[in-house]
């Protein structure tokens, strides 16, 4: 297996511990990313996002697909650890458990889950249906996560420590219950029952309670001790909820200072951040993408079947169109990307033209306003593409010349060096620079 050093991505702070972030609108290859360096780790964490996140990892040939759990469990003794900033579906979570399990991934002593972190419940998932079916859909996965966010910042949220606690749960859901069951009237959308509810996710607390531990004190002192810690970021910078193109956005940061913040740890304990990027743009969902393909062109481009541009999560095809310089620009710094890993150059294969946009006609920066969005007009530019294959390329000096000219443009329009580039699902598809 290709083996990822941490010397690649040289940086300021501390050398021990790194963060991997989607630079784009999710769906840039973080999992594989994080499967690379992940071996090396003592511990992965994830702090941002549910199980509207996806990641899908092909390793010895097996395909495995998570939601919650970072990759890095596929690394047997990698601690892995899932943060405050993270909204819990237990169904989910337990799904995803027993599927580890069942491959022969062991979870306990290894696993440790926020007390902090705030629990999904059926009328999250309810609300965000019925939202969903308004006049501006904003094309989310329907799990409740909004919903669960919502109720967080709003004070009336559930927390993990307060769900395995029977008396203490069983007061906080009569209480919010209520609540909730008189909004779902104003949508003539039937009730809960409060005795189905607290049976069935007093059930599940029992299945996840050995897991539920505030790990955050020792994951601090682990860090100032000098071990390995990798920060798994979920979805991408232009679905932040702040600085994304609100409100077709998620409802976490996604960036490395919100992975801090939901890890439970000063900003200054990420060292450095490595930013993903594919070799164009994706995005799934409503909302602008300025430099998404023209129908012309997505006939030329290769199909989503053979470009595996379906969502993981979500199962819907992805939107496709050419790389954007100024958000990747913009996604760099609001990360402090040191370095860029590169994901799916085999997919530009064969391809004549391939087009980068490298400014805005009209705006200097992305509008504040989505309406205005539609406004931008891209500018252009267009490299040769290769007519060569690199799915079965084994080092650098293999890329076709065009590929090289094409990545070596990138790097100097970002300003940021590429240090890896993928051409394939599989951990070892993938060059070190």
């Amino acid at each position: 297996m290709l083996e990822i050093s941490f010397a690649l991505f040289k940086g300021n702070g501390k050398m021990n511990t790194v963060a991997v972030v989607g630079l784009q609108w999710g769906d840039e290859g973080k999992g594989k990313i994080v499967d690379l360096i992940g071996e090396g780790m003592d511990g992965v964490i994830r702090a941002q996002g549910g199980h509207n996140a996806g990641h899908t990892i092909v390793a010895n040939g097996k395909e495995y697909h998570f939601h919650l759990i970072p990759s890095g469990v596929l690394h047997p003794g990698v601690s892995c650890y899932i943060g405050a900033g993270t909204v819990v579906d237990p169904k989910s979570l337990i799904v995803e458990v027993e599927q580890l399990k069942r491959a022969g991934i062991e979870l306990k002593g290894r696993l440790f889950i926020s007390p902090y972190a705030h629990l999904i419940l059926p009328y999250h998932e309810r609300l965000d249906n019925l939202g969903e079916k308004s006049e501006t859909p904003i094309g989310t996965t329907g799990r409740g996560i909004g919903p669960c966010y919502e109720d967080s910042v709003a004070r009336k949220g559930i927390r993990l420590g307060e769900w395995i606690d029977p008396e203490v749960f069983q007061k906080r859901l009569s209480l919010l219950l209520a609540e909730k069951n008189r909004l779902l009237n104003l949508y003539e959308s039937p009730s809960f029952d409060y005795d189905v509810l607290l049976e069935e996710y007093s059930e599940y607390a029992k299945q996840l309670k050995e897991y539920i531990f505030p790990f955050e004190e020792e994951l601090d002192q682990a860090i100032k001790n000098g071990k390995k810690i990798l920060f798994e970021g979920a979805q991408g910078a232009m679905l932040d909820v702040r600085f994304g193109a609100y409100p077709y956005v998620t409802s976490s940061s996604t960036t490395s200072s919100g992975l801090a913040m939901g890890s439970g740890v000063g900003p200054h304990q990420i060292g450095r951040t490595i930013g993903v990027m594919k070799a164009y743009s994706t995005r799934v969902g409503n909302g602008p993408f300025p430099t998404e393909f023209s129908e012309e062109e997505m006939e030329r481009f290769a199909n989503h079947e053979k470009a595996r541009e379906f969502g993981t999560t979500t199962g819907r095809k992805r939107r496709i169109g050419w790389l954007d310089i100024p958000l990747l620009k913009e996604a760099i710094r609001l990360n402090g990307a040191s370095s860029l890993a590169l994901t799916k150059i085999d997919i530009l294969d064969g391809i004549d033209f391939i087009k980068i946009c490298v400014g805005y006609k009209n705006f200097k920066y992305p509008p504040i306003f989505h309406g205005h969005w539609k406004r931008i007009e891209p500018v252009y530019e267009t490299l040769f593409g290769w007519n060569e294959s690199t799915k079965e390329i084994k080092k650098v000096e293999e890329l076709p010349k065009n590929a090289r000219i094409f990545l070596s443009r990138i790097e100097n329009l970002l300003e940021c060096p590429i240090k890896l580039v993928s051409f394939g699902p599989e951990r070892e598809k993938t060059l070190r620079f």
